[in-house]
């Protein structure tokens, strides 16, 4: 849960608010009640969601997966297979804390956001688990946000250290979780589908909770178990377009030999082997919106869901909301106060800066600009697993005072801001969200409060 920042403004009341109702988010995305509510277990009959599965029918039931929420997920599964479970294997975040027990599942602990050869380690024991699939095998697969980089297995003429590479230039080129999953796809031994492909006649089941605007199922993880529905061709485009294409030769050769030869295309619909497949979305970003928006309203706020599928520049998003607020507050569009808004997704920065941040800091340093002089108001923006960017904070928390606290700490908010540097800005101010790495990922959530 998040650890309150500092309340020292005359919009204490928004604040708090908007603090308790993304702690409600925080509970809504908990891997542990997300798989207790949607997988049970009545004699041999296992129900997932939306399939149910006679578990005498099978000679193994294995548990495989990577991801920041696998870690619980993998937990409550054993849970609730109990002796059904042979074994299992599952990539974790290095810093998870405390450390998941387990009597039949092995935690491997791997690095996030650049992937590393820890990681490798973890998916090379996943496959040696399975084996020499058969039918009569049944693999769960977990999967979560993360799992790109906690589950790395380059293929054959790239190394992990051209894999590092190309991400961390992903990342901070400004492209989008789908453009970099895109590429990510096209390196990738195990993602794409080709995990499904390994595992193959067995009878898999995955079990997904989205980080993804949208909810692809394919982009998640960068789909492991999921028909890719993108091309070499369309990673090519995307290298092109950030001015990456010539910056890891050894990753354009790859993508060009693919682009040329459609044989090692990843593998699409139409393969007969994800007629064994079942993929399932057992958790995302609208639940915890959903949560936020209740317990607001239980607060006495008029709500409204603007979008779980907000993307976009931190920085341009953040005129949308403070516009947003203003007219709350102003004109009493389009709710009058006390209202409450709530939205969801994952903004995108372009660093050409040399400051520490991330995109939830950034996006709350802009709406605090657009919103600076504005009366009784707050905004707060954190990803739900806990971690913005590389820094320790989850995200952060405004109103229409922060720029006039900073003015009296000789701060320049738009000097921070150019130079990306959010993070500085709000460690000086107090107003960080600090949670801690959470144990899930359903991508960020973004709260706009106007009381009476």
């Amino acid at each position: 849960m998040i650890r309150y920042p500092k309340l020292a403004s005359q919009s204490t009341r928004a604040r708090s608010d908007a603090i308790c109702a993304l702690n409600e988010a925080l509970r809504a995305a908990d891997p542990r009640v997300i798989l207790r509510q949607k997988v049970s277990l009545q004699g041999s009959i296992l129900t997932l969601a939306t399939i149910k599965l006679n578990l005498t029918n099978f000679s193994r039931v294995l548990v495989i997966g990577g991801g920041k929420a696998t870690a619980g997920m993998a937990v409550e599964m054993e849970k609730i297979l109990g002796s059904h479970l042979r074994a299992g294997v599952v990539n974790i975040p290095d810093y998870t804390r405390p450390k998941p027990e387990s009597s039949r599942i092995e935690f491997y602990a791997a690095t996030h956001p650049i992937p590393s050869a820890k990681g490798i380690k973890g998916v090379q024991r996943m496959l040696d688990l399975v084996g020499k699939p058969s039918i009569d095998d049944l693999v769960i697969c977990l999967i979560s946000g993360g799992g790109s980089s906690l589950m790395p297995m380059p293929l054959e003429g790239i190394a992990i250290l051209d894999l590092e590479k190309i991400t961390n230039l992903l990342l901070k080129s400004g492209a989008d979780i789908h453009q970099i999953n895109t590429v990510r796809k096209h390196l990738s031994a195990i993602q794409g589908g080709r995990l499904a492909q390994k595992l193959y006649p067995a009878r898999v089941v995955s079990l997904i909770i989205s980080d993804v605007v949208g909810d692809n199922l394919d982009f998640v993880a960068s789909g492991p178990t999921v028909p890719d529905s993108t091309t070499y061709l369309d990673a090519k485009e995307i290298l092109l377009k950030h001015r990456l294409w010539d910056k890891v030769p050894k990753v354009s050769a790859l993508i060009e030999s693919g682009v040329s030869d459609k044989s090692l295309e990843s593998p699409k619909q139409d393969s007969k082997i994800f007629k064994r497949v079942t993929n399932i979305l057992v958790g995302s970003n609208e639940e915890s919106c959903e949560a936020v928006a209740r317990y607001l309203k239980n607060a006495g706020y008029k709500t409204l869901i603007l979008s779980t599928q907000v993307q976009g520049e931190a920085m341009e998003v953040a005129k949308v909301f403070s516009g947003i607020l203003s007219d709350i507050r102003i004109h009493g569009l389009p709710l009058k106060p006390p209202a409450a808004l709530i939205a969801g997704g994952e903004t995108t920065v372009t660093v050409s800066g040399r400051g520490h941040g991330g995109r939830n800091q950034e996006l709350a340093l802009s709406v605090a600009i657009g919103i600076s002089g504005l009366g009784n108001v707050s905004f707060a923006s954190m990803g739900t697993d806990g971690v913005d960017g590389p820094t320790d904070a989850a995200g952060a928390i405004v109103d229409g005072e922060t720029l006039r606290r900073a003015a009296r700490l000789k701060m320049n908010a738009n000097s921070f801001l150019v130079n990306h540097d959010s993070y500085s800005f709000f460690k000086r101010l107090g107003d960080f969200l600090i949670t801690g790495p959470t144990g899930t990922n359903v991508n960020d959530i973004m709260v706009l409060v106007a009381p009476k």
